[in-house]
């Protein structure tokens, strides 16, 4: 397992388990955690489809992680239905609390642009950052499509997240936010997490499928990501599968999900698809 990379871009809180509990209570509390470290260069563009096939409330399908953040779209507690892009703080904030109000002003996560419609916040509890919400009925059987660029400046880089919000046939922009990092769009990858954790949800399946994936360089050739690493965070359950059907990776946890395909730590590879990645959304001018 590749878990010096996974260490550096999943949030502890997917590799090690969730708020301190202790692994031996964490099958019977939640779904476990399921990701894809996907091998990729480092990048200035990131796209990927995602469908959801099984979901259910307090679900999230992280569409692109990166080693600052991580985009994707969310199932609530109380059903509603969003896309969620979040960015770090700056890695020497230094914040001992995990409280977002307790990190130094000046070495917070700034919102350089919001989208129309989007809601952005702090957020913390998994370090400290600042994240963006956009209320979207995505539905289960229909992919989704996102995209991340990464802008660096100096000591410090922009990253801004999209979707394309399919009522609308048109990209939406979630937010430009910038921290204090030289940093490329590195240690991609995907996840399915339970975060209700409320006993009940561990018998609850969910299922996603991650296809059209693709990174550009930072020499401006894109690259196809056609190779992944099936790993999970500390909880023992094992309910949990992964693996690929043509030109798709699929993640699935909880539930009934029993590992028939793919045991955890397996190297995967899906067919290649298209030839040349889909239409990129169109970057804020002071971006391009």
């Amino acid at each position: 397992m590749r878990k010096s990379i996974l260490s550096l871009t999943l949030p502890s809180i997917l590799l090690h388990g969730s708020f301190g509990a202790e692994p031996d209570s964490l099958a019977d509390r939640q779904c476990r955690s399921v990701h894809l470290a996907y091998q990729a260069p480092p990048a200035q563009w990131a796209c990927i489809e995602v469908t959801p096939t099984q979901s259910s409330p307090g679900t999230y399908f992280c569409a692109l992680g990166f080693s600052r953040g991580y985009l994707g779209m969310q199932e609530l507690a109380d059903g509603r239905k969003v896309v969620l892009f979040s960015v770090w703080d700056s890695p020497d904030a230094g914040n001992l609390t995990d409280r977002p109000e307790h990190t130094d002003p000046a070495k917070r996560t700034g919102v350089v642009q919001i989208g129309k419609g989007v809601r952005e916040q702090r957020f913390g509890g998994e370090g400290t950052g600042s994240q963006s919400f956009f209320e979207y009925p995505w539905s289960l059987e229909k992919p989704v499509r996102f995209a991340v660029h990464s802008y660096p400046e100096g000591s410090l880089t922009t990253y801004t997240g999209f979707f394309y919000d399919d009522s609308r046939h048109q990209w939406q922009l979630m937010a430009s936010f910038r921290t204090a990092t030289r940093d490329a769009l590195t240690g991609l990858y995907s996840f399915i997490e339970d975060f209700r954790r409320n006993q009940q949800s561990a018998h609850q399946q969910r299922r996603a499928e991650f296809h059209q994936a693709w990174a550009q360089d930072l020499d401006g050739n894109w690259q196809p990501l056609l190779e992944a690493q099936f790993t999970a965070d500390s909880n023992p359950s094992h309910a949990i599968d992964a693996g690929t059907a043509g030109t798709r990776f699929f993640l699935q946890t909880g539930g009934a999900t029993r590992n028939i395909h793919q045991p955890l730590g397996s190297s995967l590879s899906c067919a290649p698809g298209p030839s040349s990645p889909p239409d990129l959304p169109v970057l804020p001018n002071r971006l391009k």
